[in-house]
């Protein structure tokens, strides 16, 4: 196995004069073509330093030509799922939804329910733990990407104590089924940091605006730099993807205790990111969990407004949507917010 030294993607996030930089490494051919699965594995580096105090900072990213800054991007855009009970509702319009941005509400600019291209994470623990749920984990996960928009694009990370990318950005599920194959169920769980590295990914290099990271796990993190909290800023500084978990907590291969804790984690990784969190009771349960998350991510609404904030105050800000209809009882389901002047996405109208 190589570990090439080459960077793929630095991204400098500063505050004050604190920096933050973030690597993932990858070979020197990879950001023009996919990685030779059978020769080489390209090695996701795990995150260095401390995340800075604050986070209304520019993002900067690094391109062949030199580096490109991204600052004050005006529209938040946000992706909402809406349920009734359990079920998915279709068909609302734009006078269905409110947003508020910190208790004040917004006016919606744009509104956009249609089944866009997504570019995708798969993100799956390969901890030696897991070795003998991998075959059903790989399965479902491919249906998965059968079920998508033919446009959608992944990579895969497979990750122990150290995040690899197998495969790089594909529509090719015989890609896919390659990097995923790629099963050396080892050591410890370092799923902050391969979380962390996927989002960098995501955001530096995926084609589409609408992102999502799928993660797969059946364990406690016991091996990353970053912890929860830091992990879920990161995100959200970066207005980074909806996050979809799946945490294969059952059996013998934990305590209860580390089971809650690792519950725990998932679910706020997927809340606070707009995503939903799965526990399934046996390895059967993986497909039609895989299935519904298809379902949930081709039926979310897309809603843009300008803040009444000006993007140079600074701080979190926390977004509520609110979905009604007559005789209904609705849920809207959306990330929790985000930080003023980092990418916070493309309009609906850019989506088309």
């Amino acid at each position: 196995m190589r570990h090439c030294n080459n960077p793929l993607l630095v991204l400098f996030l500063a505050a004050a004069a604190a920096p933050l930089c973030a690597q993932l490494a990858s070979s020197p051919s990879a950001a023009t073509s996919a990685p030779a699965l059978t020769v080489d594995r390209d090695p996701v580096r795990s995150p260095e330093g401390d995340l800075p105090a604050t986070a209304a900072v520019p993002q900067v990213r690094k391109q062949a030509e030199g580096y490109v800054l991204h600052t004050d991007v005006e529209e938040v855009v946000l992706n909402a799922t809406v349920l009734e009970g359990n079920k998915l509702v279709p068909g609302l319009k734009k006078e269905n939804f409110q947003i508020f941005e910190d208790g004040v509400r917004q006016t919606i600019i744009s509104f956009q329910h249609a089944d866009v291209p997504v570019s995708i994470a798969l993100v799956v623990d390969n901890s030696g733990s897991m070795l003998r749920k991998r075959p059903a984990v790989n399965k479902s996960a491919l249906d998965l990407i059968a079920a998508s928009n033919p446009e959608d694009e992944a990579f895969v990370v497979n990750f122990s104590d150290t995040a690899f990318i197998d495969q790089d950005f594909t529509a090719d599920t015989n890609k896919l089924r390659e990097g995923l194959s790629l099963m050396e169920s080892k050591g410890g769980t370092a799923l902050y940091d391969a979380v962390e590295a996927s989002v960098d990914k995501l955001v530096a290099d995926a084609k589409h605006p609408k992102q999502v990271l799928i993660l797969i796990t059946d364990g406690e993190d016991n091996a990353s730099s970053y912890n929860l909290e830091q992990t879920i800023l990161r995100v959200q500084q970066l207005s980074g993807p909806v996050i979809y978990s799946i945490g294969l907590l059952f059996g013998d291969d934990m305590t209860k205790s580390e089971a809650r804790q690792a519950r725990r984690a998932l679910e706020s990784l997927s809340t606070e990111t707009g995503g939903m969190a799965f526990f399934p009771k046996s390895i059967e349960q993986i497909d039609q969990i895989a299935a519904e998350v298809a379902r949930d991510i081709r039926n979310q609404y897309m809603l843009g407004y300008h803040s009444t904030k000006p993007t140079s105050e600074p701080g979190f800000r926390r977004v509520t949507v609110v979905a009604q209809a007559s005789g209904s009882k609705l849920t809207a389901r959306t990330r929790t917010g985000y930080f003023p002047g980092t990418r916070v996405g493309k309009s609906a109208e850019e989506q088309k």
